[in-house]
C-alpha cells in the first residue's frame, strides 16, 4: 500500500482528501505546516507527497526545496496543490523541485491519475 503525505494547513481539505485517498487504498499521513511536512518527509518516507504552497512556518516552495535537497527524500514525487493558480505558479512550483502541479478545488479523478503515474514509475536512484 502506497503512502502519501499530505501537507495542507486547511483541516476541510486535509480531511477531504486523507478520507477519499483512503477510500482508493492509500495510507494516509499527514502535517499542517511546511516545517512539519518536511520533518514527516524524512521520517515517514512516503511514497508520495502532496504539498500546499501557501502554507503556514515554511511555505510549499520552501518546504519542497527542503525536500528535494535531502538525500533520503529527494526522490519522492511532490505535487503541488495551489488555490492560487496565478501566471507562473506552476512555472515556479516545478523550479523549486516539484514533480507537478494541480489546482483547487481538487479534481479528484485528475489527481488520481497524477498520483497512479508517480507510484508507477521505477524509483529513481538516490
Amino acid at each position: 500500500m502506497a503512502k502519501i503525505l499530505i501537507v495542507e494547513d486547511n483541516e476541510d481539505n486535509r480531511d477531504m482528501l486523507s478520507r477519499r485517498l483512503a477510500r482508493k487504498g492509500y495510507e494516509i499521513v499527514m502535517a499542517v505546516d511546511g516545517g512539519q511536512g518536511v520533518a514527516m518527509a524524512q521520517s515517514e518516507r512516503p511514497d508520495l507527497i502532496l504539498m500546499d504552497l501557501s502554507l503556514p512556518v515554511l511555505d510549499g516552495w520552501a518546504a519542497t526545496q527542503q525536500v528535494k535537497a535531502g538525500a533520503e527524500t529527494r526522490a519522492i514525487p511532490v505535487i503541488a496543490l495551489t488555490a492560487h493558480a496565478m501566471s507562473g505558479d506552476r512555472e515556479r512550483a516545478l523550479a523549486a523541485g516539484c514533480d507537478d502541479f494541480d489546482t483547487k478545488p481538487v479534481d479528484l479523478p485528475r489527481l488520481l491519475g497524477k498520483i497512479q503515474a508517480f507510484l508507477d514509475k521505477p524509483a529513481a536512484p538516490a
